[in-house]
């Protein structure tokens, strides 16, 4: 297993566990970042953060605190 936040843009992956606590993991399920959803990094901001994603057909960027709380497999 790996965290969101250690994909370069391009790569991609499948959500196994969300994790964080209370409102903070709440507003990232509420987002769409739910386990089962592939998600693919689009870019990545030149200082790293925020990030940038593609899941269920749009565009999210999140910061990279939030990504490493993600735990996914690589597709």
């Amino acid at each position: 297993m790996m965290t969101l936040d250690k994909l370069s843009p391009g790569d991609s992956g499948k959500i196994c566990s969300v994790g964080g606590e209370g409102a903070l993991r709440r507003r990232l399920l509420d987002m769409g970042l739910t386990p089962k959803t592939r998600v693919e990094v689009r870019k990545v901001a030149p200082m790293g953060d925020p990030i940038e994603l593609y899941l269920r057909g749009y565009n999210l960027s999140i910061r990279k605190d939030d990504a490493a709380k993600i735990e996914i497999e690589e597709v």
